[in-house]
């Protein structure tokens, strides 16, 4: 650890001690102790969003520090491909021309982005003053010898935890500053030391993706830690096989699991009457608990588990998709035609 870091941990220290929060120092004693009981990172891999630095925002490059530009988290950074973060651009601008704009110039511009999206994979885009930009993210778990960590008592849970799913938490991602140095936590500071020169190793990457992972140690050196998210995994063959999407807390991780388990597994997998109803059993044992981290069906084991991300930033702003990184499916026509007045047409 370089003096500089030592010294800005040390002053978060400070202000923490300063602060005396009783709530902050529970939080850090808990940070504490999940890096001494899972000391490890699992990687999951790349995850991909949608940032925007807004025109008030913007500044000249290289006339002020990188801390100040500005740039904002439009949409979650949680698709598994680059294109299906194109995709949300595409759709953000679509409905900006459809419902947020009676200008037809406007409108022209917002569509003729939209046209380039549908053709090109295309990965920042200036459109009406805004810069729009696809980030990449590395998202992973801590683990130790118990497995992947799982919700910390401290991890915020919504008021009313109910298992319908009519209060959902809206995702933290949304609006969030993507400002280097805006930790306040001694141990978050900590972790960023750890993973500024983080990169893919190992034969089981590509040449391709380590050489990739290692410039962007210099290209982006900056390490911006997302809000934390919760996820369903199973354990199968020695590892965790990832089983839903990223939820805002633990509770709704739950309730991911519970419907999984209740209702889309059953259909997606075909179980027969007396598998549908050992699923049903097992949800309704581990819903009944409460604040249950774990259910076990048979020989399969579910968790619900504590996800950290991380965004790369540069003299430039966030980290885009590297050459490296895969898609699935390339650019294509999502919505309906529109006219520079509005006028949709569904046989274009």
């Amino acid at each position: 650890m370089t003096e500089d870091w030592k010294r800005q941990i040390d002053r978060l220290h400070e202000e923490l001690v300063r602060r005396d929060d009783p709530a902050e120092w529970v939080a850090e004693a808990d940070a504490v102790d999940a890096s001494r009981r899972y000391p490890d990172l699992a990687l999951r891999g790349p995850v991909f969003g949608l940032a925007v630095l807004d025109p008030a925002h913007a500044v000249p490059h290289g006339k002020v520090p990188e801390h100040a530009s500005q740039w904002r988290v439009l949409k979650p950074v949680t698709d598994g491909t680059p294109q299906d973060a194109r995709d949300t651009l595409n759709s953000h601008l679509w409905f900006k021309a459809k419902d947020d704009t009676d200008d037809p110039a406007v409108r022209r511009e917002l569509l003729a982005a939209v046209a380039r999206l549908e053709s090109e994979p295309i990965d920042d885009l200036t459109v009406c003053g805004a810069r729009y930009r696809i980030v990449r993210g590395d998202e992973f778990a801590r683990s130790g010898r118990g497995g992947l960590e799982p919700p910390r008592p401290t991890d915020p849970e919504p008021a009313d935890r109910d298992w319908d799913g009519r209060n959902d938490t809206p995702s933290p991602d949304r609006d969030f500053r993507l400002v280097p140095g805006r930790e306040t936590s001694p141990m978050a500071a900590a972790m960023k030391v750890a993973l500024q020169d983080f990169a893919y190793s190992g034969p089981r990457f590509p040449a391709a993706v380590r050489e990739d992972s290692e410039r962007a140690c210099t290209t982006h050196p900056n390490v911006v830690l997302l809000p934390v998210g919760f996820a369903v995994a199973e354990r199968r063959s020695g590892g965790w096989q990832p089983r839903g999407a990223l939820m805002p807390t633990p509770h709704e991780a739950r309730r991911l699991l519970f419907d999984a388990m209740v209702e889309f597994w059953p259909e997606l997998y075909k179980f027969d009457e007396e598998e549908r109803k050992r699923y049903a059993r097992a949800a309704e044992e581990f819903k009944a608990a409460g604040r249950a981290d774990e259910v076990r069906v048979g020989d399969r084991k579910f968790q619900i588990c504590r996800i950290e991300r991380m965004i790369r930033m540069g003299p430039d702003g966030p980290e885009p998709p590297r050459p490296s990184d895969v898609d699935d499916y390339g650019p294509t026509k999502i919505h309906p035609t529109m006219d520079e007045d509005g006028t949709l047409h569904y046989d274009r």
